[in-house]
């Protein structure tokens, strides 16, 4: 293999380019802070193909029903913070990875995470693996 400079890869999603690959992570991390069940559910059916999965430490799930319930449950736990990207998208071919932070609106972040996004050929995320690098203290 040969190493390249930069953290932009040669191959994104059939159709799509680099930007369209930030602009499904934007909308990704979007959902996340939308409140309004409707429209958040909207934005998971633009952006998740519907056999996705999302698999982090606490928790393990497959299809949009399950990916919003879960967004939701987060949103309960947490509900006056919202999430935010912690750096740029790194991505090559149909992957991606990123940090995000979530926290109250202009402070500090009280969870950040590292996720690794996996599109389809028409753009949509088929799978998210995340990791928390750090999380409150109990």
């Amino acid at each position: 293999m040969i190493p390249t400079t930069g953290h932009r890869g040669p191959h994104p999603p059939k159709g799509s380019t680099m930007s369209d690959f930030d602009d499904v992570i934007g909308r990704y991390i979007a959902s996340w802070n939308e409140r309004d069940p409707q429209r958040r559910r909207t934005a998971i059916e633009q952006i998740w193909t519907e056999d996705a999965t999302y698999t982090d430490p606490p928790v393990d799930v497959a299809g949009r029903d399950a990916i919003d319930g879960m967004i939701a449950a987060v949103q309960g736990q947490f509900p006056d913070f919202s999430f935010r990207l912690g750096g740029p998208v790194d991505a090559h071919h149909h992957i991606g990875r990123f940090t995000w932070e979530l926290g109250p609106e202009g402070g500090e972040a009280v969870v950040v995470g590292f996720d690794v996004a996996v599109l389809d050929d028409t753009g949509r995320i088929k799978s998210v693996l995340g990791f928390l690098d750090k999380i409150p203290a109990a």
